[in-house]
């Protein structure tokens, strides 16, 4: 952990607001969360109203992230990423704005879905740090603003509740609007233009290419897949969770809660210590560790899905968290170090936009299966997708190995 610090300390102050606005901006975005289907049930003339809406009001800024962050990400190659990061504050803080306003639940579907389109925040502040440590250390670095995104997420979740309890709905959203538009105020006068912004020339390409020359890399596509699949694993979860507590364990609701943010707990634990780990690593390292970890994630979820006891399954949903802070970051970062610098806004935006669709798609699926088959299918399904995914990493891991080194491709 000590290796860990001293690395983040290197990336200079820069990297401490970039943090930070990472951290305020999508805690606040967080604030309403947990609370939309109190107000999506308020609003709703009928149960079948509220049952679509209820999954409408999470799935559409997914979509709209999904088919927008590509475009983002390739304009801030051409434009700057520091621009593309105020544009998506401001964005947020606008539409933020509109939704505390909105008095029916399509109109409010419509504006997430607008949210969404405005979002992308998160590929271009990737692709702005890496802009301004010169590409060192990239696994750390990207692994810390995940943490800075779950973190934020877990502290405006609490923060929102303490506003409801207070006053309404709306001024939750009114507060974020108004954290977001000082975070777009700030990133535009406090973030410095990256070198390569301002001198014109094509030398970050040329040491990009040069850092990673005799290393193997795993191709681009097939990360993407092993990412999206991981991820998809996971979301199959989100919607029955809460439902499958209930059954299962009788639990009350502070005990659902609470097991929920253990897996948070464990991503935030373990990710910078799994980022240290897999730190100058080749390619074909650390997809070995990722066989291991899906299978071990692959396990846990089936022991998950067995247990009875409410106490172990709490334990299991921390050391599953503990795995997960190796996963995305990590594969994330091999796809950035696979690329050229003028396309790191590009191919980190499509990585968002498929994480989005992988959470989709996984959100779908667990839905649909427990009410095909029931909620005790939950687990052995998303043990099963692991599998599958523990066999992706063994293709990739094959591949990397017989890849030719990017100096000799080129």
């Amino acid at each position: 952990m000590t290796g860990t610090i001293a690395v983040v300390r290197g990336f200079g102050p820069v990297f401490a607001i970039l943090f930070g606005l990472q951290f305020i901006s999508m805690g606040a975005m967080e604030m309403s969360g947990p609370f939309w289907p109190l107000r999506i049930e308020e609003l709703s003339s009928s149960g079948g109203i509220f049952a679509l809406a209820g999954i409408g009001v999470y799935v559409c800024p997914m979509v709209g992230v999904s088919l927008t962050s590509a475009l983002w990400g390739r304009m801030g190659d051409r434009y700057g990423n520091r621009l593309m990061m105020v544009r998506a504050l401001a964005g947020l803080a606008l539409t933020q704005i509109l939704v505390s306003f909105a008095q029916d639940v399509w109109m409010i579907l419509l504006l997430r879905f607008l949210q969404g389109c405005c979002a992308g925040y998160i590929a271009p502040a990737q692709a702005y740090g890496i802009q301004i440590t010169g590409g060192r250390n990239r696994g750390v670095l990207l692994t810390w603003l995940q943490v800075a995104t779950n973190v934020g997420s877990l502290g405006g979740a609490f923060l929102g509740g303490l506003i409801l309890d207070a006053s309404s709905f709306a001024t939750i959203n009114l507060t974020a609007g108004f954290i977001c538009a000082v975070c777009a105020a700030a990133a535009w006068a406090i973030l410095p233009r990256p070198a390569a912004e301002t001198s014109g020339d094509g030398g970050g390409q040329v040491r990009q290419n040069q850092a990673f020359k005799g290393k193997a890399t795993a191709p681009v596509w097939g990360l993407l897949a092993l990412t999206g699949m991981m991820l998809a694993s996971r979301m199959v979860l989100q919607v029955p969770f809460a439902l499958y507590m209930a059954e299962v364990f009788r639990a009350p609701h502070w005990v659902t809660g609470f097991s929920y943010g253990l897996l948070a707990l464990g991503f935030v634990v373990a990710a910078p210590l799994w980022a240290q780990f897999f730190n100058d690593r080749p390619a074909s390292y650390i997809l070995g560790w990722m066989i291991l970890i899906a299978g071990g994630c692959a396990l846990l979820t089936i022991l998950a899905g067995l247990t009875r006891s409410v106490e172990y399954f709490s334990l299991i949903y921390l050391f599953w968290g503990g795995l997960l802070g190796g996963t995305t970051p990590i594969l994330v970062a091999l796809m950035s170090a696979a690329t050229a610098d003028g396309r790191q806004g590009s191919v980190l935006g499509t990585a968002q936009s498929w994480q989005q669709i992988a959470s989709v798609a996984g959100i779908a699926t667990g839905a649909g299966t427990t009410q095909i088959f029931g909620l005790t299918s939950v687990f052995p399904l998303a043990s099963l997708l692991y599998a599958a995914s523990l066999f992706t990493a063994v293709g990739l891991w094959f591949l990397a190995r017989s890849r030719l080194p990017i100096g000799d491709s080129l």
